[in-house]
């Protein structure tokens, strides 16, 4: 992970699988007492390569994690966005991809209790309200 911001030792840091957000902040040295954390969700698991901007005006850390640890793409303005993991995302998580409502995210999480797991990402086109266009948004955002 890359903590940057407002911590007493900017740069990077390396964190077990399973590590929180909490933990790379401590690992970085801990925030700096001017350092606002109320944009950081300091529970949030953290996905391989990504930033965690402490402190930092106007910048918004990815919303959710791969547990797992494994790779991230780049969001649109440049941080790295994490990828989720489709057997283990929650709805919350899921309605944090573009294109993806409660309603779309409760179908995705009745296909995975249905198939008991997903398989490989393009069981997402099973899915009823995702085609062609939306799976092509959500295939680099998401893993099995």
């Amino acid at each position: 992970m890359h903590v940057a911001g407002k911590v007493a030792r900017p740069g990077v840091v390396v964190l077990p699988p399973g590590s929180r957000v909490a933990d790379a902040v401590q690992a970085a040295g801990g925030a700096l007492p001017a350092a606002d954390l109320a944009t950081l969700n300091l529970a949030r698991p953290l996905a391989d390569g990504e930033q965690i901007p402490v402190g930092v005006p106007g910048a918004t850390p990815p919303p959710a994690a791969n547990p797992s640890g494994a790779g991230s793409t780049a969001s649109a303005g440049g941080a790295p966005a994490a990828v989720l993991d489709l057997n283990t995302a929650t709805a919350a998580q899921l309605e944090q991809l573009p294109g993806v409502g409660p309603v779309l995210a409760r179908q995705i999480i009745e296909k995975r209790t249905q198939l008991g797991r997903f398989a490989a990402v393009d069981q997402l086109r099973q899915v009823r309200g995702i085609g062609d266009r939306k799976y092509s948004d959500l295939k680099p955002r998401v893993r099995v």
